[in-house]
């Protein structure tokens, strides 16, 4: 194994852990579960050098993501690590030639369909010896699954978050007993090791984002508001949003506001309490994110600010204005 490229003793577990599913136990899949920030790129990188260096890897590896920025981020993370190997993204070039390819499922979809002039498909099934799935669970396989049937490798799937659940269930796209991947690696033994450290919650305690919204607690402008807005295809108007549905149909000013203020007020800070530090926003979809950036720039149009701003939102526990 490649050190260099992942070197922490719980990588070489994992990568050792892969090897042995595929030369020991003779399977075709392996699912390793690891926390976020423990190395969930660097991992699969170190595997392909090392199935490379062994001949389990002769032609090409395929990379498979869900995000066009995870095609991007795994693109550096070859080219870093391993710069004697041609690695190409079929984002950029879908004509490239390469011993790793990157790609996104929806670009992988369509070019299994390209022939060249003699009628021979450019990828056949027997192409990759390898496909990587990043971010592997099952709706992606659900969604995509004819892929991965159609290439005959061998399949490994990273993921952070695996399920069981009967019709959620992330293992058997991997001939994988429930709760016993190839290797395991959590977010509190990473935190115990030290290589992460546990998150600190902060309550915003807002009556909407608590028990969701009644149609009939609105006044008579939000009532118009309510009626006009598209809910369903249908044209159904519900009467109430259940708390668990906000985001999903409502994007509350006061509710986004309130949680950007304590953000500003309680987040981390770097450079002694001069700025906030990384920061990452978890949002319902893309539109539900533009909707937090819009209300960030409309509060902090300067950046946030280096002591605790007067409140801009109703106080804890009122309830919601219009969204």
């Amino acid at each position: 194994m490649n050190e260099k490229v992942a070197g922490r003793p719980y990588q070489l577990r994992a990568i050792k852990r892969v090897g042995e599913t595929f030369e020991r136990d003779l399977g075709r899949q392996a699912l390793l579960v690891m926390a976020t920030g423990t190395g969930k790129t660097r991992t699969p990188v170190a595997l392909v050098d090392q199935l490379m260096k062994a001949g389990w890897a002769r032609r090409v590896l395929l990379f498979l993501a869900d995000w066009q920025a995870l095609v991007t981020q795994a693109m550096k993370a070859f080219k870093e690590n391993l710069p004697n190997t041609p690695v190409a993204s079929l984002l950029d070039d879908k004509a490239a030639a390469a011993r790793v390819y990157l790609s996104t499922y929806q670009t992988m979809r369509k070019q299994i369909d390209v022939v060249d002039g003699a009628g021979r498909r450019r990828f056949g099934p027997g192409h990759f010896d390898l496909i990587v799935i990043d971010e592997a669970h099952r709706s992606v396989y659900a969604k995509y699954g004819e892929l991965f049937r159609y290439f005959d490798s061998l399949l490994l799937g990273l993921t952070a978050t695996p399920k069981d659940e009967i019709d959620h269930n992330t293992y058997k796209p991997f001939a994988m007993e429930d709760g016993v991947p190839a290797d395991s690696y959590d977010i509190h033994e990473a935190a115990v090791e030290g290589y992460l450290v546990l998150p600190k919650a902060v309550k915003v305690p807002l009556k909407c984002m608590e028990q969701g919204i009644r149609y009939a607690d609105l006044s008579e402008e939000e009532k118009t508001e309510w009626d006009a807005k598209e809910w369903t295809e249908d044209g159904d108007v519900p009467d109430a949003v259940g708390r668990h549905d906000m985001n999903k149909f409502l994007f509350n000013e006061v509710t986004v506001d309130k949680k950007l203020e304590t953000l500003m007020t309680d987040g981390h800070r770097v450079e002694g309490g001069d700025r906030l530090g990384k920061t990452i926003i978890f949002a319902k979809n893309e539109e539900h994110a533009r909707f937090i950036e819009k209300r960030y720039n409309a509060n902090y149009p300067q950046g946030p600010p280096t002591s605790p701003s007067p409140s801009t939102c109703s106080t804890p526990g009122s309830t919601c204005p219009r969204w």
